[in-house]
């Protein structure tokens, strides 16, 4: 992963987003009981949250993700949700602003600096980062799919979702586009289709063409 990747993903949500409308925004999400109102609260409320990570981070200090935990965090994507339109929009941008600059801070030499989130690192921050704008831009529902993901986000995700396989199963993934990926032992399943398709399909996410095979049921999102 490069910064560069990251601020690619941002400039496709921020263009995705733009000239956001009022029914628009209270319309539903990807995500179930969530709007897109919901959604991109959630998202300007996690870069402001990791902005505090990096500065943090950089200084040699943790500090709590969100104030509050879990359900400060959800309370305030409540609050927030039902915004005006060009409001969240604004947020979304100057949140999403101030991280990718919080992160053009970090030095060659920060990366294993330790943070807050999942007990880790700058390094393993960033790739979060992209995550959340890679993943919450499809699940808008605004156009963009899996379908856009890049095969090297792909790759990553991939890696990052091995936990979900359960135990007992050898996954084996064989996209139609790319190599092989595996995970897991026992019992084979091998699932057939795009990579964008069988990682959207990892993900929790619908994807837009077929994954074919005998499909185990996942754990968790990690």
């Amino acid at each position: 992963m490069a910064l560069i990747d990251v601020k690619t993903a941002a400039a496709r949500m921020s263009s995705l987003v733009a000239g956001l409308d009022e029914a628009t925004a209270r319309g539903d999400s990807e995500l179930p009981g969530w709007t897109r109102g919901h959604l991109i609260t959630h998202v300007a409320n996690f870069s402001r949250a990791f902005t505090r990570q990096v500065e943090y981070a950089l200084r040699g200090e943790l500090v709590e993700v969100y104030d509050g935990g879990r359900p400060a965090r959800d309370a305030a994507i409540e609050a927030g949700a039902g915004r005006p339109a060009a409001v969240l929009v604004d947020d979304l941008n100057e949140a999403v602003t101030a991280l990718l600059a919080a992160w053009d801070r970090v030095g060659p030499d920060d990366w294993s600096r330790p943070i807050s989130h999942r007990n880790s690192t700058l390094a393993h921050g960033i790739d979060a980062t992209w995550r959340e704008l890679e993943i919450h831009t499809s699940d808008l529902g605004l156009g963009a799919t899996p379908d856009e993901w890049p095969a090297s986000f792909c790759a990553h995700l991939l890696d990052f979702l091995r936990p979900r396989t359960p135990n007992g199963v050898h996954l084996v993934l064989r996209p139609s586009d790319s190599p092989v990926w595996e995970n897991g032992t026992g019992e084979e399943h091998v699932l057939t289709g795009t990579l964008t398709a069988l990682t959207a399909w990892y993900a929790g996410r619908p994807p837009t063409t077929a994954v074919e095979g005998p499909i185990p049921e996942l754990l968790p999102y990690p």
